[in-house]
């Protein structure tokens, strides 16, 4: 089982919301480039709209553990960030909900590998 690599820095943040391709759910938002490298980065962003820490960090277990499940399948190679909506309910943090918005979200970016579907 390999680590997830995390985007830290505000200005990889600011690269993958600037340069990279607009992917949405129906409870997140992914923001896809490529890195050039042999492995992915994730980043998470979840605006202090969306409620006080425990509810952020909350969204953002949820959404890591989503990401891990599938991360094996994904193609190397890729930067993505995740934005939880601002205009979508807290309540619709779970984790069926996110794993549904993360694999539709992979299925149009098309960034699966084919061997694991």
């Amino acid at each position: 089982m390999k680590k997830t690599i995390m985007l830290k820095k505000n200005y990889e943040f600011r690269y993958v919301l600037s340069k990279g391709k607009y992917y949405t759910g129906k409870n997140l938002e992914a923001f896809i480039k490529d890195n050039n490298k042999n492995f992915n980065f994730l980043g998470l962003a979840i605006s202090t709209k969306i409620g006080k820490a425990v509810r952020r960090n909350k969204i953002k277990r949820l959404i890591r553990e989503c990401y891990r499940q599938v991360e094996d399948n994904i193609e190397n190679g890729k930067s993505i960030v995740f934005l939880w909506k601002k205009n979508v309910d807290i309540k619709n943090a779970n984790l069926k909900n996110i794993n549904d918005d993360i694999n539709d979200i992979f299925d149009k970016a098309n960034i699966i590998n084919k061997s694991h579907k």
